[in-house]
């Protein structure tokens, strides 16, 4: 999750919020591509998650990152929470999953080479101190007790919150992990269809990363039970946003539903202020009940709209947020996909003709067919992996169309970061299938061998 944002003047009417997603539209020529990713850490020998503090502990994974790595140190309070370095951020999860956000940059060869020299770096810092982490969507055999919650303001007041409003909030919080990509948009229409295509297609997505079959060490009934937990957290700020599809879509109608969504807090003066369940149309009238006669400013409307949980969201750009995370090449995988369906015009056109047609209760269907079934789903005779051949194909040929190259020349174009989905369409199996194969074979039903096999 996000950590605290800075800058913006006061707000003073509607017409403000509304601006502020349009100055996010950028000419094709400045579309970047930013991933995300977070992993779960744990102790070598017992194969616990580490503390916060202590000599093996995420303190000092990200000590050794600042210190060894030359990264700038973000503290809330005495407490070290996060890292930036030109452009990039780590922060943590509220479990203590560790997340690169990465720096927006110009193709997928840039962003994969800046995964792999993160990964490099936590490895090193990780392994003198007898840690590793993996890339799995939801926590193995962990227990809700066994996750420490990070000593963050926004965490303990969301943590407090979650079981009114869902069953599943602080599963989500404390032991799920996602890898996502961040895209411009070039125009409030360009906006639109975009939108309209990452959240009707995120079910592919989500079936083709599902990564999470496993919860408190059994198999869940679930592909993803990370893409379960989200369908029972909290019906006001997550989900497909039915209203993105009708006519009439805007900047604007995306900023009346932020709107609606209950506030978790106000951050002032490097603390959390507790808004939990209050009105932002309250806070703009200068009505907000936890501070009363004081307006907003445009960092409160950027903090607020990072508590805001769709499968896809727009912020000045737009999040892909539907795949479990997952094994170190796949992290590549994700922005390829995204960026050759939504970086070449014919290619989103293409999407959005697969898409265009269907219901409201059709992509609903679909999400929960894709957290339970993965690849092997089928939604009123529709087969997801007919969906996934057909969208990796339209993102291959936008890949094409794009030719970034990489490699100094060497490589012609970006489309080999699709090899690991590729795969998946060769075997019909995600990497869920392959881990309940090994599960009940190989494994004999011990969840914990899944560390020896697919820590980083």
């Amino acid at each position: 999750m996000s950590i605290p944002q800075s800058g913006g003047g006061q707000i003073d009417s509607f017409d403000d919020l509304v601006t502020y997603f349009a100055k996010g539209n950028k000419p094709k020529q400045d579309w970047k591509v930013g991933t995300e990713h977070e992993k779960f850490g744990y102790c070598k020998d017992t194969l616990r998650p580490i503390p916060y503090e202590g000599e093996r502990s995420i303190k000092a994974i990200l000590e050794g990152l600042q210190y060894r790595y030359a990264w700038d140190p973000v503290f809330e309070g005495e407490y070290l929470i996060g890292l930036t370095k030109e452009g990039a951020n780590v922060s943590l999860e509220p479990g203590g999953q560790l997340e690169l956000s990465g720096a927006p940059l110009d193709n997928i060869h840039q962003t994969c080479d800046e995964v792999h020299v993160h990964l490099r770096e936590v490895q090193s810092v990780a392994d003198e101190i007898g840690a590793k982490f993996i890339g799995l969507g939801a926590a193995p055999h962990w227990s809700h007790d066994d996750m420490p919650l990070m000593p963050k303001g926004r965490y303990k007041l969301m943590d407090a919150y979650m079981g009114t409003v869902g069953t599943a909030g602080t599963q989500m919080m404390r032991r799920t992990c996602t890898v996502q990509v961040n895209l411009d948009f070039a125009s409030e229409s360009d906006m639109v269809q975009k939108f309209r295509v990452a959240l009707a297609l995120q079910p592919v997505a989500t079936a083709l990363f599902a990564n999470s079959p496993f919860f408190e060490g059994k198999l869940n009934g679930h592909k993803s039970w990370r893409s379960r937990i989200w369908r029972h957290l909290d019906d006001s700020r997550t989900g497909m946003l039915p209203f993105v599809f009708e006519d009439g879509m805007s900047f604007e109608r995306y900023a009346d539903f932020a709107l609606d969504v209950p506030m978790y807090f106000v951050y002032r003066d490097g603390k959390y202020i507790n808004a939990l369940g209050m009105s932002f149309r309250d806070f703009l009238k200068g009505e907000l009940p936890a501070l009363p006669g004081e307006k907003p400013t445009m960092s409160d409307w950027a903090d607020h709209l990072t508590t805001i949980f769709p499968e896809a969201r727009i912020k000045q750009y737009m999040e892909m947020r539907g795949a479990d995370g997952g094994p170190w090449r796949r992290l590549c995988a994700l922005p390829a996909y995204w960026v050759g369906m939504m970086y070449d015009q014919s290619a989103l056109d293409a999407a959005w003709d697969i898409a265009k047609d269907w219901t409201p209760e059709f992509r609903e269907e679909l999400r929960v067919a894709a957290s339970v079934d993965g690849l092997q789903a089928k939604v009123q005779g529709v087969k997801m992996m007919d969906l996934a051949r057909e969208t990796i194909a339209i993102s291959e040929s936008g890949l094409v169309a794009r030719a970034r190259e990489g490699a100094g020349g060497l490589v012609p174009d970006e489309t080999h970061f699709l090899n690991a989905l590729k795969d998946s369409l060769e075997s019909g199996q995600a990497p869920a299938d392959e881990l309940i194969a090994k599960f009940n074979g190989e494994w004999n039903g011990d969840v914990t061998r899944v560390f020896d096999e697919y820590s980083y």
